[in-house]
C-alpha cells in the first residue's frame, strides 16, 4: 500500500510520509472519486484505523488531504475519541504534521504563502479557502469544471452532472442559487466545482 501512496504525492515528501504511516494498525486506501469528500478517517471495529483518499487528486492536494487524515488518527491517539473532529486538538496536530512539508522542495513556490496562511488556522476542508483552492486547481488535470465564485451573476450551471441551477447573490460566505426545475433556493460554497451550460 505504501508503494501505491508514493505514486500520488510529490517525490520529496515520500520519506516523511512513510515515517508517518509506520503504524501496524493504520490502513490507507486509495479510492475512486467521491463527490462529497477528498478523503476520510475512521476507527474500525477491529481497533485498526482506516484512511481513504480519492485517486483523482493532484499530488499537492493528495498530500494535504493525506496529512489532514493522518492528523485525525494522531489526534485520536493523543487525545481520545471525545474530541471534536476538527477542533483545536486536530488543528494543532495538523499544523505540526504539515509544517515540515511547507517548503519549496515539496510545493511550488507560489503555493507556499497561501499554505502558510491557511495553516495559521486550518479548516475542516482546504476547499473553504478560496485562494488556496483556486491555486491548487491549476495543478489538476484539465476538465470542464469552474468554481461558482468565478461565474457571473445569473449564469446557469449543472452541479454533479445532475440538477441545473442559476447563480444568485452572495450571502456572507456562500452563494444563493436557484434550482431551475423546482424554484428552490440552495446555498453553495464559493469553491463548489460546477459545469457551465448555455443560458436557459
Amino acid at each position: 500500500m505504501h508503494n501505491t501512496i508514493q505514486n500520488y504525492i510529490p517525490s520529496q515528501a515520500i520519506p516523511r510520509v512513510l515515517e508517518l504511516l509506520e503504524h501496524d494498525n493504520l490502513i490507507v486506501l486509495v479510492k475512486n472519486e467521491r463527490k462529497t469528500r477528498h478523503g476520510d478517517y475512521r476507527k474500525l471495529q477491529n481497533n485498526k484505523h482506516q484512511i481513504t483518499i480519492n485517486n483523482n487528486l493532484n499530488s499537492y492536494r493528495f498530500l494535504i488531504t493525506l496529512i489532514h487524515e493522518i492528523a485525525h488518527f494522531e489526534a485520536y491517539k493523543s487525545f481520545g475519541r471525545f474530541i471534536k473532529p476538527h477542533g483545536i486538538e486536530w488543528k494543532r496536530t495538523f499544523q505540526h504534521l504539515m509544517l515540515p512539508f511547507i517548503n519549496p522542495e515539496v510545493f511550488p513556490i507560489d503555493l507556499l504563502p497561501l499554505l502558510a496562511n491557511h495553516f495559521k488556522n486550518p479548516k475542516a476542508s482546504s476547499d473553504t479557502d478560496a485562494q488556496l483552492a483556486l491555486a491548487l486547481k491549476q495543478f489538476d488535470e484539465p476538465n470542464n469544471k469552474t468554481f461558482i465564485f468565478e461565474l457571473p451573476l445569473g449564469e446557469t450551471f449543472k452541479f454533479r452532472n445532475k440538477k441545473i441551477f442559476k447563480k444568485g447573490k452572495k450571502r456572507t460566505k456562500r452563494y444563493e442559487c436557484m434550482e431551475l426545475a423546482t424554484g428552490k433556493m440552495y446555498l453553495f460554497n464559493p469553491n463548489a466545482e460546477v459545469e457551465i451550460i448555455p443560458s436557459i
